[in-house]
């Protein structure tokens, strides 16, 4: 069929231009997008010696895992209001959360006591014994509903 008019020649060409070029734009790849980006915010900080303590805000929550060597382990990430401080020697100390509720828990060896403290750098001999831990299958539990401020604990023995 011959087109009559230029317009109707120009239509069908670029109805046609449109039906070859389609298969090309419909199998055209995906791009691969890639952010690749850091943050490093200082802020805080504090550093003791002796009975080794280490303080500080750097990085994302996200930005690594644990850095673990012997006794000791490096977390990065945001400060968490309850936290634990391993005692060398002692039973494991664990912490749990789930809602509004904090679990302090550890196996049941006899001689270490739960002590707690609201600020790390509070000699240790000031710290306060734990009250009303649940003893449960050998271990002891210590639930907390909401609490409030920064809380650290630990066995002493």
């Amino acid at each position: 069929m011959i087109p009559k008019t230029k317009t109707d020649f120009r239509a069908r060409v670029m109805i046609a231009s449109v039906f070859l070029l389609l298969p090309l734009i419909i199998s055209a790849p995906a791009q691969s997008y890639l952010i690749d980006w850091y943050k490093i915010a200082g802020g805080g900080g504090m550093s003791t010696g002796g009975v080794y303590s280490v303080a500080g805000t750097i990085g994302q929550p996200d930005a690594s895992s644990a850095l673990n060597g012997g006794n000791y382990s490096l977390t990065g990430g945001f400060w968490a209001l309850i936290q634990v401080v391993q005692t060398p020697g002692a039973p494991a100390l664990c912490l749990t959360r789930s809602g509004n509720t904090v679990t302090v828990y550890w196996p049941n060896v006899p001689g270490w006591n739960l002590i707690q403290s609201g600020d790390l750098a509070t000699p240790m001999t000031s710290w306060a014994a734990s009250t009303s831990p649940v003893l449960n299958n050998g271990t002891n539990y210590l639930n907390l509903v909401n609490p409030a401020g920064k809380l650290f604990f630990r066995l002493k023995q």
